[in-house]
């Protein structure tokens, strides 16, 4: 049989607050690489 574990309401929000930071930080890439490519292709393009 499993056991199941019931977090507290201090562990949720900690998830919580990690998930947001991770989901902040995946979302901050996301804009570098997509910034990084639109330099690269208009450098080339121009050059």
């Amino acid at each position: 049989m499993i056991e199941t574990v019931t977090p507290s309401e201090a562990q949720k929000k900690s998830r919580r607050g990690r998930n947001i930071a991770l989901g902040l930080v995946l979302a901050g890439l996301v804009v570098l690489f997509y910034v990084v490519t639109i330099i690269k292709f208009s450098n080339g393009m121009s050059g």
